[in-house]
């Protein structure tokens, strides 16, 4: 018998969906099950390479976590990231392929429709449970025809549906009552519950809106679900998180600033440094300037490194990052940050837009290629100054010049990693992940004269296990799996 499924789906985006896959699927495997995650669509520049060599979103990589499985390509079988004047990569099954505009994607959905069915029916020959995520909102009836993300999903593997709605954002009543007013009548038929998140407040408060919800729809109601502050502990994946409020530490010792461009990708690089209690990250947008007491600027990953270099220089952060250099402070590229680090970024084959030669912010004596292959690989290493690090590479250019003479690091087959200046206050490297781990993490802060204060990995297994424990008290996770299919 092939193994039960069940599909979340929201009222909009960024209702929590990810979060509640996550805090489920570690619920249900410290109940004895084995689980699997799936979205069939994804739209992040925050992606993971996995245990097969692909990449997947990253909050299907934190799910696969949350189940305690290896991630699988087959987790997230359509992966779109969004790149500038060529719209966005297609990545299937782990693999690039293709590009297209938001027209042209519809009109490709069809074609990809058997590589999410297949993925599907590989994780659910593997597994007591597969949890299905869905994309945005189960409402957009405007993207219904040929949809494979959400409900032409649900349809086409006979899956069941919790819509899930943020009361956070108000209208939490006419959002849930108002999806089963637009949608197809057999895809609302779909629909077997509902589940209310981020409730700040006394339940009792709502307890009228959760019956007038169930009376107007005829779903189940099975759960409403407080806020859950520690979310913000976990990595995120969507690009709204960017768009909160920096958390404020006055107490601070060291203080990183990162340049938020408009393509920026794998932000969750960050995260390992937003967690330290002495750390202060401060994003800097456009139209602000970089602070001029920063001890370190990081270059975070890009989609679009040519792009972004040129959104770099329109909001003068380069003559800040010069300014900086020159008080004596240091730069970090990670990625695509490192790309833009070089002297000239050469690009023969269109990969970012139309072919031609760019020139780099000069701060490393390196060129990038970039080629139409890209490089996937999970590794691990150690850096000049002997600290320890795990991570992945992701992108599609190869560095070189005499800087790469003064590497960052070595990869654990010896191989040389990224570029050092000759001062050594400029540092480039292609590895994502690597504030993960502590050791590494540790000689960063020591730099600054600061230390480690926290074991990053430990505090997301114990706010996944607080995450699963919330649900099980304020979700129904018995009834969610004994509703009739």
């Amino acid at each position: 018998m092939p193994a039960r499924a069940l599909m979340f789906q929201g009222t909009g985006s960024d209702v929590g969906k990810s979060l509640i896959v996550a805090g489920l699927a570690r619920a249900l495997v410290a109940r004895g099950l084995k689980v699997a995650p799936f979205k069939p669509q994804n739209m992040s520049n925050n992606a993971a390479v996995t245990a097969d060599i692909g990449e997947i979103g990253r909050a299907q990589a934190l799910q696969a976590r949350a189940a305690r499985i290896a991630a699988s390509v087959h987790m997230n079988p359509v992966l779109l990231k969004p790149q500038s004047d060529v719209g966005a990569q297609i990545v299937v099954q782990g693999r690039v392929y293709g590009r297209a505009n938001a027209a042209d994607f519809q009109r490709l959905k069809p074609e990809l429709m058997p590589f999410v069915l297949e993925s599907f029916a590989k994780l659910r020959g593997d597994a007591d449970i597969v949890l299905v995520e869905g994309a945005g909102s189960a409402s957009e009836i405007n993207l219904r025809a040929n949809d494979i993300a959400n409900m032409g999903f649900a349809r086409a593997a006979g899956v069941p549906v919790v819509l899930i709605g943020d009361i956070e954002r108000g209208g939490v009543i006419a959002s849930l009552i108002g999806t089963k007013a637009v949608i197809d009548a057999e895809d609302a038929a779909l629909i077997r519950g509902f589940l209310v998140n981020k409730f700040r407040g006394d339940p009792a408060l709502f307890a009228d809106g959760m019956a007038r919800v169930a009376e107007a729809t005829g779903w189940e109601p099975l759960g409403l679900i407080p806020f859950f502050a520690e979310a913000r502990n976990l990595p995120a994946e969507d690009g709204l998180a960017l768009n909160e409020a920096d958390i404020a530490k006055p107490n601070a010792s060291i203080r990183i600033a990162v340049p938020i461009l408009p393509h920026i990708a794998n932000f969750d690089d960050l995260d390992p440094l937003d967690a330290e209690p002495s750390v202060d990250v401060v994003r800097v947008r456009p139209g602000m300037p970089i602070p001029g007491d920063i001890d370190l600027i990081v270059l975070p990953g890009s989609k679009s490194t040519v792009g972004d270099l040129e959104a770099l220089r329109e909001a003068g952060f380069d003559t800040d990052i010069a300014a900086h250099l020159r008080r004596g402070g240091m730069v970090l590229g990670m990625c695509g940050g490192y790309q833009m680090l070089g002297k000239v970024l050469h690009d023969p084959h269109g990969v970012e837009g139309p072919p031609g030669t760019t020139q780099g912010l000069g701060l490393l004596d390196v060129e990038t290629s970039f080629l139409p292959e890209k490089r996937l690989a999970n590794v691990a290493g150690r850096s000049v100054d002997g600290a320890s690090y795990t991570g992945f590479e992701i992108h599609k250019g190869v560095t070189d010049g005499p800087d790469r003479a003064r590497p960052f690091g070595h990869l654990a087959d010896g191989t040389l990693e990224g570029a050092q200046s000759a001062d050594g206050r400029v540092i480039g490297t292609y590895l994502h992940g690597l504030f993960v781990d502590d050791a590494q993490r540790a000689a960063w802060l020591k730099r600054f004269g600061g230390k480690t204060e926290i074991a990053y990995d430990a505090a997301i297994e114990e706010t996944l296990d607080r995450l699963a424990a919330h649900l099980e008290t304020h979700v129904d996770i018995d009834r969610l799996f004994t509703m009739p299919r």
